[in-house]
């Protein structure tokens, strides 16, 4: 299994060397580039402080020996769930974020927190634990996932929303396993309008408002924008922006990888992706409080390995994490500056209203982001005299 996907991915690598320049893991910079030579790597600060945080990043992989799922004979999801798997990582860390914050680290000479080891359990690969591969794939049957298939980004974020509104409404909201509101970014409700899609800030706050049941005005909140950047490869115009997204504060890595392998791509030195790979077999392991360091270890790695970033599959989505709304305001902020840069082809973008990212003509208001949708607009123009560049999500 591991050499065929090593055929498709390519071998796992750990040269990451000074010289290619500093590291830019999920918002934060390892500037491993001031140091002389990768040679003292064991006595570098700053590239230890790097190993630390990459292998404290939680790592979901392919399981065997887990009951059955639903009606089906299988008890593994080797060669169809990486997609899944990569998914549980992405929410997995907005939970860790959460929780227990971006500076947080997995460490071996005191307990582990209470908070890490719960979030753990609602991964677990069985129905009991919220966020299985077993409820993941009941949730999400109405996106077309089903058991011993692989389903694509789109699809898997939209299954995420669907779970967490299942959540809510059987859980109490204080006790909720994901304490965060969703929003998927899309063109709208099917996916099925072209150009960026755009982020609404109205939209953004009914998710909160509705999450909490009328009870606040904002929540935490966990952004899922699914793209397509082109038609068998990334058009290279889309490659400076997504390591851009890196250097977010907010920022919650990929879902990508090649066609067919999914992986959970968490940071970019230069031009490369440094991903966490989900094609490993594991035997199932349940997480208890009597043999926490030993039924943990297989959910972190310390293999850093990489793959070109305009080698990826062009359709993948990225995520952020929103602690409140002075983090949403500056993750808009951030959002509109990468946009305005973009040469009229952004990722995404950013309007008040759904009104404003459906006008041509610009429309006044106070907001500090793109009242009216003029970059949307251009990238929708764009779209349609390049089909090359934009699919339907």
């Amino acid at each position: 299994m591991r050499r065929f996907q090593e055929r498709v991915l390519g071998t796992g690598r750990t040269e990451i060397s000074s010289s290619d320049g500093d590291v830019w893991l999920l918002g934060v910079c390892h500037n491993i580039s001031q140091q002389e030579s990768t040679a003292n790597v064991d006595t570098s600060n700053e590239f230890a402080a790097f190993e630390q945080d990459f292998s404290s990043k939680i790592l979901v992989t392919y399981r065997k020996g887990f009951d059955a799922i639903g009606d089906s004979k299988y008890t593994s999801d080797v060669n169809w769930g990486c997609m899944l798997r990569s998914s549980q990582m992405l929410v997995a860390q907005a939970l860790l974020f959460h929780k227990l914050g971006r500076s947080w680290r997995k460490t071996v000479d005191k307990p582990l927190d209470k908070e890490y080891i719960e979030i753990l359990q609602s991964f677990g690969d069985s129905e009991a634990s919220a966020f299985s591969i077993h409820n993941l794939l009941q949730a999400g049957k109405g996106y077309g996932l089903a058991v011993g298939s692989w389903v694509g980004p789109y699809a898997m974020c939209r299954t995420w929303e669907v779970l967490a509104r299942n959540q809510r409404e059987t859980d109490n909201l204080a006790e909720q396993p994901l304490p965060i509101a969703i929003y998927v970014v899309s063109g709208d409700e099917d996916g099925e309008r072209g150009g960026a899609p755009v982020v609404c800030i109205e939209d953004a706050s009914k998710r909160c408002y509705d999450f909490s049941r009328g009870k606040l005005a904002w929540t935490p909140l966990l952004l899922l924008v699914p793209l397509v950047l082109g038609l068998d490869k990334i058009n290279p115009r889309y490659i400076p922006l997504l390591q851009s997204t890196f250097k977010f504060p907010q920022s919650l890595g990929i879902l990508g990888g090649k066609p067919g392998a999914s992986t959970y791509i968490i940071g970019v030195q230069g031009d490369k992706a440094l991903y966490l790979d989900p094609h490993e077999v594991q035997q199932v392991v349940n997480i208890n409080e009597d043999s926490q360091e030993t039924s943990t270890s297989s959910y972190h790695s310390n293999v850093i390995r990489h793959i070109p970033l305009d080698s990826i599959d062009p359709s993948l989505a990225i995520g952020f994490y929103c602690r409140d709304k002075d983090d949403f305001d500056d993750f808009c902020s951030r959002a509109s500056k990468l946009a305005e840069e973009s040469n009229g082809a952004p990722l995404f973008t950013v309007a008040q209203s759904q009104k404003f990212s459906s006008q041509a003509t610009s429309a006044p208001g106070n907001t500090g982001f793109q009242d009216d949708d003029s970059i949307a607009m251009d990238v929708a123009n764009e779209a349609g005299n390049n089909e090359d560049d934009w699919q339907l999500l």
